[in-house]
């Protein structure tokens, strides 16, 4: 077995069912070792067959890590059922690897400064977390259109939004809602985290980035410019590419401000927020910045976007009561609930916060990715990838899973989606009584690509309040969770250690993030 001196990988042959190729029927699977190769942030196996399988990943690592630890990672993937593009064997491989850890004195902490959202229930931090601990629902009728014919009719619309004060009037006329939402709520982050006009002259601008998503990017310009093209070409807006794309956003935000240092965006469907937040505290470590302003943005609530999801049959059609209709973990849910709006969190490095008087809302001890493999919607039958991710996230943060009393989840009141991710969760924190789960899309609905960074905003207020806001419309759980993991239907009190907070989107990718109090 090649094996570098931090890493090593192993294959049991009991824990293949039959004998069987990794992608076709002339590639078997031949028991030989794995060849493994580790740097200090990245591992990679690839076992002896002619195809080049391989497994990888990227490490993010806690700032307090002093020392290599070994972790033992069983990753189960099943064939697939239907007929898609892959053809994946029953296998299970355990990994076994190691990581250097730099000292304290080398590492550079990264810490939450500032918050800014759009959301159906409140503009600003504190509105938006208290009207979540209350239960208040922003689940209501759609007005932005005529969806009299659509099965479903309901989202989590925001009703009243201005870019007064916030973005130019011309370009307020011209940009798609989701960049609108986007700057919106970055530059309140930039206020909230004591960064006005004139503190703004006294950072380095080439030492700052922006780093914020959209699942979609603008739908909206897409679809207005198809129908300005069945008149003529020469009706279209000449801007319609790049007001489209999902980049434009953050590049808008970066001029606007200044910011010389990392400024891109990122798209991984409904994991969007979750990757942009974590490469953004990934750069800081690095060294390539010292604060980056990072999270998603998204507008859907368009005719072609909430169309699109009735389509592919994963909507709610509760129209009858919209604040019943996103109820995850609960046996009546039927579907997700449609929402819109953005979060965007300023973080920074650690002395750079303290040397300019910051107030730090929390710090960001690391996450993890990985990707189901699997199939391109469903989740994998197993959650082989969600249990993946958490258990790299521990890992690579030098986090206890005792530590972690808090989840803030993905759940997003689908049939197959809730139970696959809770029965992750219990494979990875079941033995740890003070966890508690909850899930704000049950009041807000599906951000889709903005729904980790809102949802990384509501965790770092639960830390900061020491409440966590209630699953609202949990009526008749499902009969496979347990009732005493998941917050009820009222707020709780809760003094959180280390707070987790994950993202799943099409594709299969994973995310999660782990967030403690400031100490």
């Amino acid at each position: 077995m090649a094996v570098s001196a931090s890493a090593s990988a192993y294959v049991f042959k009991h824990d293949y069912q039959r004998p069987a190729s990794l992608f076709s029927s002339r590639s078997r699977l031949s028991y030989k070792p794995f060849s493994a190769s580790s740097n200090m942030n990245s591992f990679s196996i690839s076992p002896s067959t002619s195809n080049g399988f391989s497994l990888s990943s990227s490490c993010f690592l806690h700032a307090h890590a002093t020392a290599c630890s070994f972790r033992f990672t069983r990753v189960s993937v099943h064939r697939c059922r239907r007929r898609c593009l892959c053809s994946h064997p029953h296998r299970s491989v355990v990994v076994k690897y190691a990581m250097k850890a730099k000292t304290p004195s080398d590492r550079r902490r990264v810490v939450v400064t500032g918050m800014g959202v759009e959301t159906p229930i409140g503009q600003n931090p504190d509105e938006f977390y208290n009207n979540l601990l209350e239960g208040v629902s922003g689940v209501t009728e759609i007005e932005a259109f005529d969806c009299s014919d659509y099965p479903t009719r309901i989202a989590g619309e925001i009703k009243s939004f201005s870019t007064d004060e916030w973005v130019a009037p011309k370009l307020s006329k011209r940009l798609d809602k989701f960049m609108l939402y986007m700057l919106t709520a970055g530059k309140k982050a930039l206020v909230d985290g004591g960064l006005t006009e004139g503190r703004m002259e006294e950072i380095d601008k080439s030492r700052c980035g922006v780093l914020i998503g959209s699942g979609i990017g603008g739908m909206k310009v897409v679809s207005d410019s198809i129908e300005a093209l069945r008149v003529s070409p020469r009706k279209m807006n000449p801007f319609c590419v790049p007001f489209a794309s999902t980049n434009i956003g953050s590049s808008l935000l970066a001029i606007d401000l200044g910011w010389m240092g990392p400024t891109y965006s990122i798209s991984t469907a409904c994991a969007t927020s979750n990757f942009c937040i974590l490469n953004a505290a990934n750069h800081i470590i690095d060294g390539d910045a010292d604060m980056m302003l990072c999270g998603g943005s998204e507008a859907p609530i368009i005719p072609i976007g909430v169309g699109g999801f009735v389509a592919c049959k994963a909507l709610s059609e509760r129209n009858s009561d919209p604040t019943k209709a996103s109820r995850p973990w609960d046996s009546g849910r039927d579907g997700f609930v449609m929402g819109e709006g953005a979060g965007v969190l300023l973080v920074e490095e650690l002395q750079h916060a303290k040397k300019r008087g910051a107030n730090i809302y929390a710090e960001i001890l690391g996450g993890s990715f990985s990707s189901d493999a699997y199939h391109m919607t469903n989740p994998h039958p197993e959650g082989a990838g969600v249990i993946l991710c958490m258990e790299k996230a521990l890992s690579q943060s030098r986090v206890s899973r005792e530590d972690v009393n808090y989840i803030n989840a993905h759940a997003t009141s689908t049939p197959a989606g809730d139970i696959k991710e809770y029965l992750a969760i219990t494979h990875c924190f079941g033995q740890n009584q003070e966890l508690r789960v909850n899930s704000t899309k049950s009041m807000i609905g599906h951000l889709l690509g903005a729904a980790g960074a809102v949802e990384a905003v509501a965790t770092i207020q639960a830390i900061r309040t020491g409440w966590v806001h209630p699953n609202v419309n949990l009526d008749d759980p499902d009969k496979d969770v347990d009732i005493n993991l998941l917050v009820g239907k009222k707020k709780e009190r809760l003094d959180i250690k280390v707070a987790m907070s994950s993202s799943f989107g099409f594709g299969g990718h994973n995310s999660s993030i782990l967030f403690a109090p400031f100490s």
